[in-house]
């Protein structure tokens, strides 16, 4: 089965090389790399073409309408049977990841996976500041707050052609509405890997600052009310259970 990786990309210089890197040194040979460019105006393009020709990296370059405008253009040009999300200031925890993803959808005969996470300091990626331990899965959990890391999540690509991609009306709780959408809405079938499959530094774009914290805060509040998932007491819980993520670290 052939997995295509889709990481967006904008003025991304200080961390692309780690992202690429680990995709790069996977020991699953049969991926593609899409990394779709905002136009950086860094270093981000330089660094991305110099391994042009080392694996099989594609890149997609011009304005974009926004994080979730650049995932579907990566999803449009997919030609992988799973695909899967990688920021460019994230990276997976070992060679081993994809692999792992491939045997679990070809001996469990699944629509989608998704697996643990850890939350890195963002120069110092062996120091995790959060551990999000996913837990088995079980579609009942949306209605208390629950999703899975959205960076370990993989899905195969006919369930986008059937159920669409991410709507770029959300700016940043776009990945939970596809969720809710794929695994609550539409009931595609799901496996848990309870493994820890990627690192992301914090800093990321919902809690960078209060602002967007508050604008997530909003845009999931949408999405429980869209999908009948409950309502504030849903979106409370939805930070509550977040809770322990910082209280163990392995």
């Amino acid at each position: 089965m052939k997995v295509s990786i889709i990481t967006p990309t904008l003025n991304s210089e200080r961390f692309i090389k780690d992202c690429i890197e680990s995709v790069k040194n996977q020991s699953y040979l049969d991926i593609e790399h899409i990394i779709v460019d905002g136009e950086s105006v860094d270093s981000t393009l330089k660094i991305i073409k110099e391994y042009e020709n080392t694996y099989n990296l594609k890149l997609i370059t011009g304005k974009d309408n926004g994080i979730y405008d650049a995932l579907n253009k990566g999803i449009k040009n997919a030609s992988g049977e799973i695909i899967g999300i990688l920021h460019s200031d994230d990276l997976y925890t070992n060679n081993e990841v994809l692999r792992k993803i491939v045997d679990i959808f070809q001996s469990q005969k699944i629509d989608s996976c998704y697996g643990d996470l850890y939350y890195v300091k963002e120069n110092d990626i062996n120091r995790v500041v959060r551990y999000w331990k996913s837990g088995n899965y079980n579609r009942d959990k949306f209605k208390y707050g629950f999703m899975p890391p959205h960076p370990t999540f993989f899905v195969k690509k006919e369930i986008y052609e059937k159920y669409g991609v991410f709507d770029t009306s959300f700016k940043i709780s776009g990945d939970y509405e596809l969720m809710v959408r794929f695994l609550y809405k539409n009931n595609i079938s799901c496996y848990y890997l309870p493994e820890v499959l990627v690192k992301m530094r914090v800093g990321g774009n919902s809690n960078k600052n209060l602002k967007h914290i508050l604008i997530k805060m909003k845009e999931d509040y949408r999405v429980i009310k869209k999908y009948n998932l409950g309502g504030i007491d849903t979106l409370l819980l939805k930070s509550f259970i977040k809770i322990p993520q910082f209280l163990k670290k392995s």
